[in-house]
């Protein structure tokens, strides 16, 4: 792997970090169109967010972004799969980060901030267009299922209980699916006072119904 040593105007060789592998460039670039997609989606939603949005978002050549995403479907597609991981990295907060007092209520702060996150709205616009596009559609659809496992999983562990107890199963997928409503919500409007209030009376519901 070369560096650069391309002389000073006095004549001194300057200390140059080393050039940056090809791969390592390609990583770099791909990464940032994935960034500038997510921020097109939360700010100016599926409609407003093109190719040439995106390269220029990412300070990338439309030349380019063209040869790794030919079209903006390919693009959303990459991306769909780039969302995913985001989600899944903010599951990892793990039950030794929950207080003892309080717990219940502390994992649904965790869960519920995640359907109020940019990366949540961003998957949000995907979904609403994979609603009519058949090939988005097949996409979104197969890493959502993946997703939504990796939260029921997580949320179990948050709450530190076993699944084949009594209801519990049920009750975890209840409060993903409040907290993807209560994100849906929050889309829209300021929703964090009667999110909280909510949350309040879930914790309470769970907190009675729960088998440990």
């Amino acid at each position: 792997m070369g560096v650069s040593t391309t002389p000073e105007p006095d004549g001194s060789v300057p200390v140059t970090a080393a050039r940056v592998p090809q791969g390592e460039r390609t990583r770099l670039m791909r990464l940032r169109l994935m960034e500038a997609t997510v921020e097109s989606l939360v700010e100016v939603g599926w409609t407003g967010t093109t190719t040439t949005v995106v390269s220029q978002r990412a300070g990338v050549s439309r030349g380019a972004q063209l040869h790794h995403f030919p079209s903006k479907q390919d693009l959303v597609v990459a991306a769909v799969d780039y969302l995913t991981e985001r989600r899944r990295l903010e599951l990892g907060v793990t039950a030794a980060d929950l207080p003892e007092q309080g717990r219940t209520r502390a994992a649904l702060e965790l869960i519920a901030a995640q359907y109020v996150s940019p990366v949540f709205f961003a998957a949000l616009e995907l979904w609403v267009a994979a609603r009519t596009d058949e090939a988005l559609h097949e996409a979104v659809v197969r890493l959502e299922r993946r997703f939504g496992r990796d939260a029921h999983a997580n949320m179990i562990a948050l709450l530190d209980i076993d699944e084949r107890r009594g209801r519990n199963r049920q009750l975890v997928q209840a409060t993903l699916d409040l907290a993807r409503g209560l994100g849906l919500a929050a889309s829209l409007t300021d929703d964090s006072a009667r999110r909280a209030s909510i949350l309040d009376a879930w914790a309470e519901t769970l907190d009675r119904e729960l088998e440990t």
